[in-house]
């Protein structure tokens, strides 16, 4: 009876077992298909793109050997064109923006570099000017007042040689730089005077820049009672003007006049 009880089950087993098999193979064959199909739709496929790769570098050298020769020759063209020479040149006017105090000064800069120049080369000094000196009686005195800063100038020419007196000093001793010196005898030189008047000045206040400018306005104003006819040569070149330029006062709370102290955050 055990042997009758479990033949049913075994026969199950092997009755279930059987259907199993054919059911896992029958998905691998039918892929197995499809597989073969899908290669042999993809080689067809590869077959043109490879013949359409061959068939492009053909033609790509043509079309690339053109454009290159151009600008080569462009290049050459432009190494030999001299950069901006198309461009029209700007006028500039540095003049019309310059005060005529600011004229004076860098006049009186140039002549001290021709002077140097001029010294250093074993040359003589550059002619004055072409305008002969009005003709003065001897003992006739002719007085001024030039102002700059805070520096006040009495000038006194008198018929003379050329001789400067500057506070029973000679211009040299006064005046020690070069530049000053020469912005002290400007008009001077420009009217043609030099050395046709002697000049005694008195002059005190303020820094010895302030000083030049103070008698440079002084003999400039002396020289139009000689001479009224040299007050447009002078006003036109600064001599004349009251330089009102100075120094700026400091403000309460500040280092200078608009300097302010550094900020400090602790």
């Amino acid at each position: 009876m055990a042997d009758d009880e479990k033949t049913p089950d075994e026969t199950t087993e092997g009755q279930d077992a059987p259907p199993a098999g054919p059911v896992d193979e029958a998905p691998d064959a039918q892929a197995e298909p499809a597989e073969a199909e899908a290669s042999a739709e993809e080689q067809p496929s590869e077959e043109p793109e490879s013949e359409a790769a061959e068939e492009v570098p053909a033609e790509e050298p043509v079309a690339e050997e053109v454009p290159d020769e151009e600008p080569k020759a462009e290049t050459e063209k432009k190494k030999d064109v001299i950069p901006g020479a198309d461009l029209e040149p700007i006028a500039v006017e540095p003049e019309a923006k310059l005060s005529a105090e600011e004229k004076a000064r860098l006049e009186a800069e140039e002549e001290e570099k021709a002077r140097r120049e001029a010294a250093l080369a074993g040359a003589d000094e550059p002619e004055a000017a072409s305008r002969e000196p009005a003709k003065m009686e001897s003992g006739s005195r002719f007085l001024a007042t030039g102002k700059r800063k805070c520096s006040i100038a009495r000038v006194t020419l008198l018929p003379g040689d050329g001789k400067i007196e500057v506070n029973k000093r000679s211009l040299e001793e006064f005046f020690p730089r070069p530049l000053h010196q020469t912005m002290a005898v400007q008009p001077l030189t420009v009217s043609g005077y030099e050395g046709n008047v002697d000049v005694r000045v008195r002059v005190h206040g303020g820094g010895i820049s302030g000083q030049a400018g103070a008698v440079r306005h002084g003999i400039a104003r002396a020289l139009t009672e000689i001479d009224p006819e040299l007050r447009g040569e002078l006003k036109r070149r600064g001599f004349l003007t009251r330089d009102a330029r100075v120094k700026e006062r400091r403000k309460a709370g500040l280092k200078k006049a608009r300097k302010k102290p550094q900020f400090s955050k602790r």
